[in-house]
């Protein structure tokens, strides 16, 4: 007779529910997995230099850009070198620079060659044939003028900056080469050039988006730009900084003028050059009005009424 084996069941205690915290530590690390997953697509994800409102004629750079000595109204044999220089420095904006002093002539190349690359998706080489973008600059194309696109391009590409904005409450907007965790930024990306083709290819760091963020730029009449006549680098630098405001009159003391123009030169030296830039600027139409005076404070001041053509955002 065989003995008959019964099978018993290994009975299982059941595990004591989750409770309300476990649930929701779980679905925050599904919810904070799935935001990082997201965050990294998109900054893998090639984005355009979007601008709303600019059009053919127009250029644009950041307020923060225009508002300090970053670009100078110097000679060649004038220009510093910068090595962490704070260039802008305000409750809401820190900005430092390395490289060679750069100036409005630099200006006007960085101008045309990021309205270039607002029509790439960022971080692709902007293609750029010398001799158009010479004639884009309004410039003759002949063996002194590549030699001028050279030089310019180059010293973009190896002047550096780092840049941090915050809100009034103190939070961070944006951080570029502020901190150890992020390199700083150049004016132009690395280039290359191939003879043969007389191609240049230009790399524009996709952090620049960051900086046009808030539509906090302005935008500048390209054509008039271009008809500001040579030695007239105050004009030009003038023009950026009445871009940079929505204020139809608008006043600066000549102090303040004076150090973001980088000008060595005596006071009254600096006032006959500021006349003589807010008459070309008066001859463009892009101010009317143009003057020196005294504020309330007693202290010299220029003054002038904004046209159409440069505005901010």
């Amino acid at each position: 007779m065989h003995a008959l084996h019964v099978a018993t069941a290994e009975v299982v205690a059941p595990s004591a529910p989750s409770g309300p915290s476990d649930l929701m530590v779980r679905l925050q690390k599904i919810t904070d997995e799935a935001a990082a997953r997201h965050d990294k697509e998109a900054a893998e994800t090639p984005r355009q230099l979007f601008l709303p409102g600019m059009e053919e004629h127009m250029r644009a750079m950041p307020n923060h850009l225009s508002r300090c000595p970053l670009f100078a109204s110097v000679a060649p044999d004038q220009k510093k070198i910068h090595d962490g220089t704070v260039f802008h420095q305000t409750e809401t904006v820190t900005l430092k620079g390395w490289g060679k002093q750069l100036t409005e002539d630099q200006a006007d190349i960085w101008l045309h060659a990021v309205y270039l690359a607002s029509k790439v998706p960022l971080g692709q080489p902007v293609i750029i044939r010398k001799r158009e973008f010479l004639r884009g600059l309004g410039r003759d194309e002949g063996g002194s003028q590549f030699d001028w696109l050279h030089r310019g391009v180059t010293a973009l590409s190896t002047f550096t900056i780092a840049i941090e904005a915050r809100t009034k409450d103190g939070k961070i907007k944006y951080s570029i080469g502020k901190h150890p965790s992020s390199r700083v930024m150049q004016m132009l990306g690395g280039f290359d050039y191939d003879e043969e083709t007389e191609e240049y290819r230009l790399v524009i760091d996709p952090r620049w988006r960051q900086t046009f963020g808030n539509r906090e730029y302005g935008f500048l009449d390209w054509g008039k730009r271009l008809q500001i006549r040579r030695r007239q680098n105050l004009a030009k630098s003038l023009q950026r900084l009445i871009s940079t405001s929505s204020d139809v009159v608008q006043r600066y003391s000549l102090e303040y003028l004076k150090g973001r123009a980088q000008y060595g030169s005596p006071m009254r030296k600096f006032r006959d050059a500021l006349e003589s830039a807010m008459k070309e600027l008066e001859r463009l139409e892009i101010i009317a009005g143009g003057r020196i005076e005294k504020s309330t404070k007693g202290k010299e001041q220029a003054v002038w009424t904004k046209l159409g053509g440069n505005h901010a955002q």
